[in-house]
């Protein structure tokens, strides 16, 4: 079965301390560090690009998880590959070709995952998209800016892919807290990006244990 997956949003860290964070969450038991990539375009903020990802590669062994919020995905994927990325996460809603895409970012040497929006369909990776993909990501806030409230109404999709797909990883991000991990865990999640509630919590060890004994729990239900 899909293990749990624990991989914090770097969006909320205190970016003049980005190498600290990002080691501060490892060692609180993270899996992943989620880099949100924004271009000012797709979505109406600008963060990260590869120069920075580049810089922090060497910082850590963590796998990054690349969430590219992007209006010409195909256009990122050797920058993202050359400077460290694992996983290149483009929206489904960023390109008419998504198979391509797919195949293009497997060349580069990254795993590839696709984005899905709170509008927008789950029938549309339904199928060769999601056979292809190595994860879907199953947004639970509209993507472009953290600290949003979380939507449960988009949990269906994640439990129409989990009962489609058993083995895939399927990644929830926004909103994700102690007091919703529980509608995605059982909705089928396994990879859980959680931003404010893990650097601004006391103890993230805590909270990534909590998360991965949820999801592990859970997951249990599929087998």
């Amino acid at each position: 079965m899909p293990k749990a997956i624990i991989a914090p949003s770097v969006l909320a860290c205190d970016f003049a301390n980005l190498q600290a964070e990002a080691t501060r969450m490892v060692k609180n038991g993270a899996d992943w560090l989620h880099l949100d990539v924004m271009d000012g375009h797709f979505v109406p903020n600008i963060t990260m690009g590869a120069p920075i990802i580049k810089c922090l590669r060497p910082c850590t062994e963590a796998f990054f998880d690349c969430h590219m919020m992007v209006a010409e995905p195909s256009r990122w994927v050797e920058d993202i590959a050359k400077a460290g990325g694992n996983m290149y996460t483009f929206h489904i809603e960023a390109t008419k070709e998504p198979v391509a895409l797919i195949h293009q970012i497997h060349k580069a040497g990254m795993k590839a995952g696709v984005a899905v929006k709170p509008g927008t369909s789950v029938d549309v990776v339904l199928g060769e998209v999601a056979e292809l993909a190595d994860m879907i990501l199953i947004m639970t806030v509209e993507p472009g800016f953290g600290g949003q409230k979380y939507k449960e109404e988009c949990i269906p999709k994640v439990l129409t892919l989990r009962q489609k797909y058993p083995h895939l990883d399927i990644e929830v991000d926004g909103g994700l807290a102690l007091d919703t991990i529980d509608s995605s865990a059982q909705g089928g999640a396994n990879v859980i990006v959680a931003g404010t509630s893990l650097f601004g919590a006391p103890n993230p060890h805590e909270v990534i244990s909590i998360f991965k004994e949820k999801v592990n729990e859970a997951q249990k239900q599929w087998i």
